[in-house]
């Protein structure tokens, strides 16, 4: 297979701390020093989120634009996707950023359970969202805890609320979410390409343990993949990873397993539609 593969890496998140793994990025500067090394090690997008000094999340938009600054110029040309996720702010904060037009940001279309909360995705902020989203011309990766959410994906798309053919990221093994299951993730890519078409694009993320697993069957099966200390703070059950970067050179090592080349910048701004950096 010689389709290229995007390497997607989530360097922060707003749970893990240093307490789990001293490597989680948490100042702005951390963040893009962690991010310069994944970027070298061939990660071509940076899903960011920003958290304070005590490391809590936060939306704070200053924070964002510092991020950006910083990753623009030390990492030319790589992608930008900030999280509008619903664990750094409430209703509309959560979208404050998108004013400084990222490349990307993530966007969830629907509701549903987390490990201690319900991930909360109303009607009315899932819309406005979307609306910033065209406006600023950011281009969103939706992010599916739930089968519902590719065919909202779809629905939004259909109403011109989602610009492009959506790209669609299956996140799996959220805790009281959808677990790692491989019939699911089959009939997640059936769902995509039934309603989006054969070629295209996709993305996988796998949530602890199952960062490896959910690696491996995207890259298989012709997908994009995500890594980072958001999601995995593990090499595995008795070793902590010592960068973003040691997690990017693994799924650099999958690619290579399965004969897919790694997308460099420009290519995975190709793929996914993105304007010139």
């Amino acid at each position: 297979m010689s389709k290229p593969c995007i390497i997607c890496v989530a360097i922060t998140g707003s749970v893990p701390t240093k307490a789990a793994n001293p490597a989680v990025p948490i100042s702005i500067e951390e963040q893009v020093e962690s991010t310069q090394e994944a970027f070298e090690a061939g990660a071509t997008i940076c899903h960011a989120h920003v958290r304070n000094p005590d490391e809590t999340p936060t939306s704070d938009p200053e924070k964002f634009a510092r991020l950006k600054e910083g990753l623009e110029k030390h990492c030319p040309g790589m992608i930008i996707q900030f999280s509008t996720g619903g664990r750094s702010g409430a209703g509309q904060a959560r979208g404050g950023m998108l004013s400084l037009r990222p490349d990307m940001a993530s966007l969830s279309v629907g509701s549903n359970n987390f490990p201690t909360r319900v991930y909360e995705n109303p009607p009315e902020l899932v819309d406005w969202l979307a609306a910033e989203m065209v406006k600023y011309e950011v281009r969103p990766e939706i992010e599916a805890f739930d089968l519902s959410h590719i065919l909202k994906a779809a629905e939004m798309h259909k109403k011109g609320q989602i610009a492009q053919v959506p790209y669609v990221q299956f996140v799996m093994g959220v805790k009281n979410a959808m677990p790692v299951d491989r019939e699911v993730f089959d009939f997640y890519l059936k769902t995509v390409h039934r309603l989006f078409g054969e070629d295209v694009a996709w993305c996988a993320a796998g949530i602890g343990a199952n960062q490896i697993v959910l690696n491996d069957w995207a890259i298989a099966a012709g997908g994009h993949a995500r890594t980072g200390l958001e999601d995995n703070v593990r090499l595995d059950r008795d070793t902590l990873a010592p960068s973003n970067a040691a997690l990017v050179k693994r799924t650099v090592e999958l690619c290579e397993k399965y004969d897919r080349p790694v997308a460099d910048w420009k290519t995975a701004r190709e793929i996914l539609g993105l304007r010139a950096a």
